[in-house]
């Protein structure tokens, strides 16, 4: 019986080949996208010390219902807004293993309009 791939395991691959590639650092920080069915989620991440530094995601309490990319739009602001105030301007963007379409896409330019750097 032949069986489908997984589509977790071989996004998780692929993230598995960028994150080989990029890291971050207390200058200039990660930022990782987490993409679920229902929510989207955005991190700073220090890799070097291994801390988050700021987070976002649309399943916080304040949150306005909407599409999912206008929730992934409102991330992306929520994320560049908190950075900036941290005194993060300049990032990597790591797209966790997710085709730059659609939420994520939305998520990154929001986050550039907002102040960020990358």
């Amino acid at each position: 019986m032949i069986t489908k791939p997984d589509k977790n395991k071989t996004r998780q691959k692929r993230h598995q080949r960028v994150r080989n590639k990029i890291s971050g650092t207390a200058e200039c920080p990660r930022l990782n996208v987490f993409r679920s069915n229902t929510n989207i989620y955005a991190q700073l991440i220090d890799d070097v010390a291994g801390v988050t530094l700021v987070s976002a995601s649309s399943n916080e309490k304040d949150f306005k219902a909407g599409t999912k990319t206008e929730q992934a739009t409102e991330v992306g602001k929520l994320v560049a807004e908190r950075a900036v105030a941290a005194g993060h301007k300049k990032v990597v963007f790591d797209r966790g293993g997710y085709i730059y379409h659609g939420r994520v896409k939305a998520l990154a330019e929001a986050a550039r309009e907002n102040g960020l750097e990358f």
